[in-house]
């Protein structure tokens, strides 16, 4: 699921609730949270996330500073997996994906 650009708190908002109405009970250990400048890239290639069938979303901040606060609330709220730092300037993309068997962190 793609989202438009976001405020820093419409895209946690957004993301927290995609996330929470596709896990069973409080597993959110079993996501994956990231940022990058190409998400479809990140997701599809390098993460391996099926794109038809696979549970995943992005969101589009107006910064990477926005995205980076987005992303850091994400893992630290959540518990999600994922690490801070990385990217650039250019890296204004949150994005989530339901950790499987075949994708890659």
């Amino acid at each position: 699921m793609a989202l438009n650009t976001l405020t820093k708190q419409s895209a946690y908002d957004e993301i927290k609730s995609y996330i929470t109405s596709n896990t069973l009970g409080s597993n959110y250990s079993s996501w994956y949270v990231g940022i990058a400048n190409d998400p479809e890239r990140r997701l599809f290639q390098e993460h391996e996330v099926n794109k038809g069938n696979g549970r995943w979303i992005y969101a589009k901040c107006y910064s990477d500073s926005s995205a980076r606060e987005v992303e850091n609330a994400l893992i630290d709220n959540l518990g999600t997996h994922g690490g801070p730092g990385g990217g650039d300037d250019s890296t204004i993309y949150v994005y989530a994906y339901e950790i499987k068997s075949y994708t890659k962190e």
